[in-house]
C-alpha cells in the first residue's frame, strides 16, 4: 500500500480546502445569491471532485482500477444495526458537546467573529437568516434542497471516505492517535468555519478514533450525516418558515 508521509498529507487536505475558500471569498463579494447556496455549488466543483479524484488514483496505483476501494483498505463488515447504535451514539455525545462547549465557543470567539463578518458583504454570516430571507420564495427552495443534499450527503460521504478511509488507512505513522491527528487537520480544514474548532475536534475525534478501532468508516459516515442532517434541517425551517 502507498503511504503518505506527513508534508503530502497536508497538501492533500489543504490545497482543496485553500482553493474552495479563496473561490468562495472571493466571487462572495460579488454574489447575487445566497452565499451558503454558492459555497455547495463551489464544493461540489471543487471539494468533492479532488477529493474523489485523490482517492480514484489511488485505487488505480494499488488495485488497477479506478474506484473508491482505496478508502476502504483494511475494513471490515458490520451490521447496520450495529452501525447506526454506534452513530447514535456518538450523535448523542454531539449533543451534549454543543449544548456545552460550543455554546462556550461561539461566546469566547463573539467578538473576533463579529469583527471579521462586519468587514464582509452580509451573505458572508450564515446565520444571518433575515438576510437569506430577502431572496425570493423560489431561490430559497432551491438553496435549501441544494444545501440539503449536498450538506448531508454528498459532502459528508466524500469527506468520510477521504479522511477516515483513504487519508488515515494509507498515513504513514499507524499509531492508536492516527485516527485523532486526522480528526484535528479534518477540523482545522474547514478554513471557511474558522471558530469552532475545538467544538468540530471533540465531536468527531470519538466516533474517527472507534470507527478506526473497528476499522468500519460506516460509524463515522453515519454519524457525520447524522450531525449535518440535524443542522440542516434546523437551516431549513428557519429560513422557509
Amino acid at each position: 500500500m502507498y503511504k503518505i508521509d506527513t508534508k503530502g498529507l497536508l497538501l492533500k487536505i489543504f490545497a482543496p480546502a485553500v482553493a474552495l475558500s479563496f473561490s468562495y471569498f472571493a466571487l462572495g463579494l460579488f454574489c447575487g445569491i445566497p452565499h451558503i447556496l454558492l459555497f455547495c455549488i463551489l464544493g461540489t466543483l471543487i471539494l468533492v471532485p479532488a477529493e474523489l479524484a485523490m482517492i480514484l488514483k489511488a485505487s488505480k496505483r494499488e488495485y488497477g482500477k479506478y474506484s473508491i476501494q482505496s478508502a476502504f483498505a483494511g475494513q471490515e463488515q458490520y451490521a447496520i444495526g450495529k452501525v447506526l447504535a454506534f452513530a447514535f451514539v456518538f450523535f448523542g455525545i454531539a449533543g451534549l458537546l454543543s449544548a456545552s462547549i460550543l455554546s462556550i465557543e461561539n461566546g469566547v470567539f463573539a467578538g473576533l467573529r463579529s469583527s471579521v463578518l462586519n468587514r464582509l458583504p452580509t451573505g458572508f454570516d450564515w446565520t444571518n437568516f433575515e438576510h437569506l430571507k430577502t431572496f425570493s420564495f423560489p431561490i430559497r427552495i432551491i438553496t435549501c434542497v441544494y444545501y440539503g443534499i449536498f450538506n448531508v450527503f454528498v459532502a459528508p460521504i466524500t469527506e468520510e471516505l477521504f479522511f477516515r478511509g483513504y487519508l488515515t488507512s494509507h498515513y504513514e505513522k499507524q499509531t492508536p492517535f492516527t485516527p485523532i491527528i486526522i480528526a484535528i487537520l479534518f477540523s482545522l480544514y474547514h478554513l471557511w468555519l474558522p471558530f469552532n474548532n475545538l467544538f468540530r475536534i471533540l465531536a468527531f475525534a470519538p466516533a474517527a478514533y472507534v470507527a478506526y478501532q473497528k476499522k468500519n468508516l460506516y460509524i463515522s459516515m453515519c454519524f457525520h450525516c447524522l450531525c449535518n442532517l440535524f443542522s440542516t434541517w434546523n437551516f431549513i425551517l428557519v429560513v422557509l418558515g
